[in-house]
């Protein structure tokens, strides 16, 4: 009798938790039908069949094929397997190697060229799906409601799907935070004032010059983005997936596809303030002012400052190599007694 291990998933956008049962249900159904001896159950809950990183049932499922633990894989469609044309190949490819048989509920044994006619389906589905998604967003920016994420200095309306009203305590520490930098103060000084006076940050314990710069060219940081000044600018960016690591990175959109709307309700400094805040971003080098690559080295990411825990970053260099700082200190502005020595050390290879 023939060894099979059943494989199951979902995905958020269309299924619920309960559907891996009703697969898993489906699949021992089939198997039994066929005479298997079933000897494994895998699934992943919640996870995108666009790629094969991120999904730990499916990566079990291969070790246990280069392992010879059984003999047909078997799922409720091909698409649970993957709604990717390459990776549905390349699975199908590694297993056929192994003298696995891939067997459906829906299609049955699977040869060559039903893995190419569902590849091929199956990631166009999903493309579709994403292009509807995107569409009933765009009708959600131009009604002047809010397609997705929460600015510093507005809530959700309850009950009101999309919609934002202004939080009258943080819209006067964004009216704060402008005129301070229009009067010429620098965004970390100004970081290193809210952190002192205790207030809250958008996201975290602590404000830092980051957040208030944002990118010039994603448009994101406090200064920069334009519902302060009574606009909603939407699609400046778009997600991908790298093939080779399965990360969603994102992208930027050219400036004809954004989407812009006004949306006077959401104003909380006018715009002779805001222009001022752009002029002099603009004045201290603009949008492209960081476009210079950033180079990881052998510890970026790595080392942790022994009185904080906070991250370290590269801070100059001597005759010994690089020189590093905790990130706390340089761009929080703390004042405690750990803050005052830089922790430092000798080289970036860590001796």
């Amino acid at each position: 009798m023939k060894r099979a291990v059943i494989y199951a998933r979902y995905s958020t956008d269309l299924q619920n938790d309960q559907s891996v049962e009703d697969q898993i249900r489906l699949c021992k159904a089939h198997a039994e039908r066929l005479g298997l001896n079933v000897v494994g159950e895998l699934f992943d809950r919640a996870k995108s069949g666009a790629s094969m990183f991120g999904r730990p049932g499916l990566a079990r499922l291969m070790q246990k094929a280069d392992a010879d633990e059984f003999d047909v894989l078997v799922a409720e469609h091909p698409d649970r397997i993957s709604r990717d044309i390459a990776d549905l190949a390349h699975i199908h490819k590694t297993l056929r190697f192994r003298r696995i048989e891939i067997n459906c509920v829906n299609g049955g044994a699977m040869d060559t060229v039903q893995i190419g006619m569902y590849g091929v389906v199956g990631q166009m589905q999903r493309e579709e799906g994403a292009k509807k998604v995107k569409r009933g967003m765009v009708g959600v920016v131009r009604s002047g409601r809010n397609a997705g994420g929460r600015a510093y200095g507005y809530r959700p309306v309850p009950g009101r799907k999309g919609e934002l009203e202004i939080v009258e305590e943080e819209a006067e520490v964004v009216r704060r935070i402008f005129s301070l930098y229009a009067s010429g103060i620098a965004p970390r000084a100004i970081a290193a004032t809210l952190n002192d006076e205790s207030v809250p940050a958008p996201r975290g314990k602590r404000w830092n010059a980051s957040t208030l710069n944002g990118n010039g060219q994603r448009g994101n940081g406090l200064l920069l983005n334009p519902i302060y000044a009574g606009k909603l600018i939407w699609n400046r960016v778009h997600m991908v997936k790298d093939p080779s690591t399965g990360r969603r990175i994102s992208r930027i959109n050219p400036e004809i596809e954004h989407e812009e709307i006004e949306a006077p309700h959401l104003r909380i400094v006018d715009d002779a303030l805001f222009e001022a805040v752009q002029n002099r971003k603009a004045s201290r080098g603009g949008a492209h002012s960081r476009s210079t690559p950033k180079y990881k080295r052998l510890l970026s990411g790595l080392l942790r400052c022994g009185g904080c825990g906070g991250g370290m970053a590269i801070n100059g260099s001597d005759r010994s190599g690089p020189r590093v700082i905790c990130s706390t200190h340089k761009e929080f502005g703390q004042l405690r007694q750990w803050s005052a020595i830089l922790c430092r050390e000798d080289r970036a290879t860590g001796h």
